[in-house]
């Protein structure tokens, strides 16, 4: 099922409705979205969460917001947000030449408040307790990342990811490269692999009636 996430619920809210709407036992997702973030999310159900793993490797594309001038401990705006001392705007122009630096394999520090593990602990269960866990840069692919709009303090981008990439330590490392900080702001999946949030459905319009006419065969597709 490809699942349009709402904002302000997590990706465990949606396998956990869906669990209760269908009473199916084994319910899951290819691929964790922030709560903050919406977009595709896709669901699999019964035997179909076998088919998982093959859809969690897929590339992702994303549209997001990021804030210049602004960093948080988070790296997005549901943190502690230090505004920067910045005595110009950045222009369009040096934006969109940060953003080219970033195209191609680079090795992204994943964000301290991230479900990685260290030492069998998420980090972020280390960070809420005051713990700094240390960190390893991940080699990561963005394919493609372009500017489709930009008003200081927001530029709004699309890009093109390998899994695995974090777009709140993209906005971070972008703001960290114009040398006034950046956060994520905003944040919508669009695309895993070929399957578009186009063809989603909100989980607040399905009931039990009419749930399965949402589902779709991946081994197939």
């Amino acid at each position: 099922m490809l699942v349009n996430k709402p904002p302000d619920w997590t990706s465990h809210d949606v396998v956990a409705y869906i669990r209760k709407l269908t009473g199916a036992r084994k319910v899951g997702h290819a691929g964790t979205l922030d709560p903050l973030a919406t977009g595709l999310l896709i669901i699999g159900i019964g035997r179909a969460t076998k088919e998982l793993g093959r859809i969690l490797g897929l590339e992702k594309e994303y549209e997001a917001v990021i804030r210049l001038g602004a960093r948080s401990d988070t790296d997005d705006r549901t943190g502690r947000i230090e505004t920067a001392d910045v005595r110009r705007k950045t222009s369009e122009h040096d934006v969109r030449t940060a953003l080219e630096k970033f195209v191609g394999a680079i090795e992204q520090l994943p964000p301290i408040y991230s479900a990685k593990k260290v030492g069998g602990k998420k980090m972020y269960e280390l960070a809420r307790r005051g713990i700094e866990p240390p960190r390893k840069p991940v080699r990561v692919i963005v394919h493609q990342i372009e500017m489709l709009s930009y008003q200081w303090p927001l530029a709004k981008i699309r890009a093109r990811v390998s899994s695995g990439t974090y777009i709140r330590a993209l906005a971070r490392d972008i703001g960290e490269t114009l040398g006034v900080g950046g956060l994520l702001e905003e944040l919508v999946r669009t695309f895993i692999g070929p399957y578009s949030s186009k063809d989603a459905v909100n989980p607040r319009d399905l009931d039990r009636q009419t749930w399965t006419k949402r589902l779709i065969d991946l081994s197939t597709s």
